[in-house]
């Protein structure tokens, strides 16, 4: 858990911090968090919950930026952004750095959705070496956004470590 000193009076007493969740949350080219939001739906199954869009967006604009979309996905919520479209920042390496692990039973199964709903395999399923989040098979794929995901066997079903 985390710790916070606050001061009291001179004294500093340690009070407890605890969280209830880790939301990733996904930024991406702007204008393309819609078309993101569809792509986590039929690669991955995702739920949208919900959605905000941005409230300064010029009408003369067609498509709104989305501050924040909400996805469930495999009992986890995740965040998908439009980034900022007048900042000039690259947000085309907003993936690099970032691998997001997707657990299930038919691996190859997984990936193959995945494949038909846009994203690209970037190896043949390997049997896993219990180490990262995958104890068994594993597929690595990069969706249309630039970002990696690895599609395993749960670690549980194994016999490997969790991380």
């Amino acid at each position: 858990m985390a710790q916070q000193e606050v001061q009291n009076g001179g004294g500093a007493e340690t009070k407890e911090v605890s969280f209830t969740a880790v939301k990733p949350q996904l930024v991406v080219e702007a204008t393309k968090a819609g078309d993101a939001i569809s792509f986590y739906k039929a690669a991955f199954g995702a739920e949208e919950v919900s959605r905000s869009l941005h409230p300064k967006r010029k009408a003369d604009q067609e498509v709104p930026l989305i501050l924040s979309a909400q996805l469930l996905l495999g009992g986890t919520t995740i965040l998908i952004s439009d980034g900022p479209d007048d900042s000039g920042a690259p947000v085309k390496a907003a993936g690099a750095g970032c691998v997001l692990c997707l657990e299930t039973d038919d691996v190859e199964a997984a990936v193959a959705k995945a494949v038909a709903a846009g994203a690209v395999s970037e190896a043949e399923i390997a049997d896993g070496d219990g180490s990262a989040c995958c104890g068994g098979g594993v597929g690595k794929l990069k969706d249309p956004y630039g970002f990696t995901w690895n599609i395993c066997s749960p670690a549980a079903a194994t016999g490997a470590e969790t991380c």
